[in-house]
């Protein structure tokens, strides 16, 4: 009876894993007494009696493991690769919701305007769609395609909206899709009275909408701009009637290499756009012609993080349609010249969506003052030295190059960490002198015990950090 009993019992111990629940606790108690039963049955037989020893053994172990109590040491999975420094719990008070403005440089063809196009667009993050549109009628689908579809256009419509400019405003002005007017690329100094002129004829019937002009590089020469690129820029702020600063400026070149005086193109354009009380507009190049490669992830990103770190309101992308090779020998944009999507599609999509995921981050933020640290320091940037900038308290990039943006924005202030190569990462320490939060790349915001980190940069990557005002 007493054999019988302890099997039945000790088979009910599957599945409880050492918890200390009261009917386990009671078995521990009659286990325990059946030791000291006294064997008055004279039926026993050797077999019997070698069984009853076999089991009253093993039921000595199982009260003398379960004594220890607790969770027993569970096995390490193989598989689990999680990385102790990604975001799990300890979240804190998350971003502001905002989103950022992204344009489509010579984007859909009207030949290939069509709703699904334009959700097409959409769907790879794309906020404005600006095609190179050369009749009204064009263009007037154009808005309409882009309502349907949930995003804006940057308006153009050939010669008609500089001969006709008040007759054209007047017909687009009240559409729900208009972004802007777009009158000019790349001009010279000398065609800036002209546009100022466009520009007030806009205005008068249209006061609300964007007036769209990019500005060329600071690698144009003298011969371009009219004088030195600082006053061109200068120039054209105080001339031209405009609602934004942008210019475009492609850094990375085939050979790997990336043009030093990007940065100091990024220093001029922040600066004077801070001055005007102007939004900076800037670009990433994804479509490549000699002399500018393929567009990869760590290309896009040392171009896009790097113009947010300066204190971008807009990103654009030159291009997203292919456009004829002619001039330049066009190649690999995120949407072939036959309407087929390419693998840079599928990057830029990803891109946006790390940009929207920390666009509180960005979205009306003022630039307090970029630094650049390693071994090499650019030209006509601003060199990290000591004594560190507050709140900054240490980084250490072990030589490798990075610039580091102090931005204000609401409630507070980030330090953001740009990786200046798009072939190399590295690791780095950095600590500061208050209570700081990492803004992860899924928009997590996670507390950082200490004060201080070390970390990982991929290629062109950014690493951004949180602290109250």
């Amino acid at each position: 009876m007493a054999t019988r009993w302890l099997f039945h019992r000790l088979r009910s111990f599957r599945g409880h894993k050492n918890r200390r629940t009261p009917d386990i606790m009671a078995t521990r108690w009659q286990i325990g007494a059946i030791l000291f039963i006294p064997l008055e049955e004279k039926t026993i037989t050797i077999i019997d009696m070698n069984l009853f020893k076999a089991i009253l053994s093993f039921a000595i172990c199982i009260a003398l493991s379960m004594s220890c109590g607790g969770e027993q040491p569970q096995p390490v999975n193989p598989d689990d690769k999680t990385d102790p420094e990604t975001p799990s719990t300890s979240t804190i008070e998350p971003l502001d919701k905002a989103t950022m403005p992204i344009l489509a440089w010579y984007s859909i063809p009207p030949e290939y305007a069509t709703l699904d196009r334009y959700k097409e667009l959409k769907k790879a993050g794309f906020t404005i769609n600006f095609s190179h549109i050369y009749s009204l009628e064009d263009a007037l689908q154009s808005l309409d395609l882009a309502r349907q579809a949930g995003i804006k256009v940057m308006f153009t419509c050939g010669d008609a909206l500089n001969n006709d400019t008040e007759n054209v405003v007047r017909q687009v002005k009240d559409h729900p899709a208009l972004c802007g007017y777009f009158l000019r690329d790349e001009p010279t100094g000398a065609d800036f009275p002209a546009l100022a002129a466009w520009a007030g004829r806009i205005r008068a019937v249209d006061p609300d909408h964007e007036i769209y002009l990019n500005l060329l590089p600071n690698y144009a020469g003298e011969e371009m701009l009219g004088s030195t690129y600082e006053e061109y820029v200068k120039k054209f702020t105080s001339t031209v009637n405009t609602t934004m600063l942008s210019f475009d400026h492609y850094p990375v070149l085939e050979n790997g290499s990336v043009r030093d005086y990007w940065w100091n193109n990024l220093e001029i354009i922040s600066r004077e756009a801070a001055a005007a009380g102007l939004p900076m507009w800037a670009f990433a190049l994804s479509t490549a012609h000699h002399p500018y490669p393929v567009a990869t992830q760590a290309s896009l990103r040392l171009q896009l993080y790097t113009d947010l770190a300066y204190g971008a309101q807009c990103l654009q992308y030159f291009t997203y349609w292919c456009p004829t090779p002619g001039t330049w020998d066009f190649h690999d944009a995120p949407i072939a010249e036959d309407g087929t999507k390419t693998a840079v599609y599928d990057l830029v999509k990803e891109m946006n969506k790390e940009i929207q995921a920390r666009a509180g981050v960005w979205v009306g933020c003022k630039v307090q003052k970029v630094y650049h640290t390693g071994s090499e320091i650019p030209p006509g940037v601003t060199e990290l030295t000591e004594p560190m900038p507050e709140p900054l308290k240490k980084l250490d990039t072990k030589g490798h190059g990075a610039l580091i943006s102090f931005l204000e924005n609401g409630r507070y202030r980030y330090a953001m960490l740009v990786n200046r190569s798009h072939l190399e990462g590295f690791d780095y320490t950095i600590s500061f002198t208050k209570d700081v939060a990492q803004v992860y790349e899924d928009g997590s915001v996670v507390a950082i015990p200490g004060r201080s980190a070390n970390r990982h940069l991929d290629p062109g990557d950014c690493a951004i950090f949180r602290m109250a005002k």
